[in-house]
């Protein structure tokens, strides 16, 4: 029994530890652009550039597959490729809900059957839906998606949009993407 309440208790502990932040830890800015449940919310998004995270340590060619699964539910599928973009797959899915509908930036998603729970906030996005960048409301997690492979310029043009937005990205890191 000891060793029973001992994973309780330490399953308690790690799913506190990757849950969504309370609202007092807010600190990213607020999204400000009503989002298209079905241009962004839905089909395959390229990883840019993110923050560090001991998550996606070794991740290269990432990428968000989102599909809608009727009212203001999406599916989730991260996928990475580990160490080239010829790598082996690595992936993880979720159930991810809209929290503020109407607007639709706000994406709760809960993996390992609710075990982490990330926010995702949408923060600004192209006109066209040819990328987003999203970030977790503590400014602790920050990602910039694009439709296609970005060339270089893109790039630079992008992360001066995060910037512009508050974070350092000093620390981004841009992975390898596939050949496009």
């Amino acid at each position: 029994m000891k060793s029973l309440a001992a994973v309780a208790v330490l399953s308690i502990t790690l799913a506190a530890c990757v849950t969504a932040p309370s609202p007092s830890e807010y600190r990213a800015p607020q999204p400000t652009k009503t989002i298209d449940l079905d241009r962004l919310w839905s089909g395959r998004w390229h990883e840019i550039a993110r923050l560090p995270d001991r998550l996606t340590d070794g991740c290269v060619a990432g990428a968000s597959i989102y599909t809608p699964a009727g009212g203001d539910r999406i599916e989730v599928r991260d996928t990475c490729q580990v160490g080239t973009p010829d790598g082996k797959e690595k992936a993880i899915g979720g159930q991810g809900r809209i929290l503020d509908p109407g607007m639709n930036a706000k994406l709760r998603v809960r993996y390992l059957h609710g075990l982490v729970t990330w926010d995702y906030w949408v923060l600004d996005r192209a006109d066209d839906y040819s990328w987003f960048i999203s970030a977790d409301p503590t400014f602790e997690r920050l990602f910039i998606y694009t439709r296609d492979i970005p060339d270089p310029a893109e790039v630079r043009a992008l992360t001066d949009r995060a910037r512009s937005l508050g974070y350092d990205v000093s620390r981004l890191e841009y992975p390898a993407q596939p050949a496009p």
